[in-house]
């Protein structure tokens, strides 16, 4: 449904014919780590996330997995060789 509280017209899962059905009854505005992500949305009332109701679950136990401005270091290990089948394949 069309929220009407506080990201209004947007759609908002969370919002029922009663209103809000979210924990406290109206979506959380961004935290600092949040800033420069492209899942946020400038309303009237401030800045929110249109993917995460509480932005600050999201980043509780590190990086927030729907972020986009934060980029994952791949981790490379190097495989050891054996020099015995090292000199084999030459």
């Amino acid at each position: 449904m069309i929220c009407t509280t506080i990201r209004e017209g947007d759609d908002c899962v969370f919002m029922t014919k009663k209103g809000c059905s979210y924990n406290e009854g109206a979506c959380l505005a961004i935290i600092d780590e949040c800033k420069g992500c492209a899942r946020t949305s400038e309303f009237e009332t401030g800045t929110y996330c249109v993917a995460a109701p509480d932005p600050s679950l999201k980043w509780k136990n590190g990086n927030c997995n729907i972020a986009t401005h934060v980029k994952t270091a791949a981790i490379s290990k190097k495989q050891k060789i054996n020099p015995i089948k090292a000199s084999k394949r030459r």
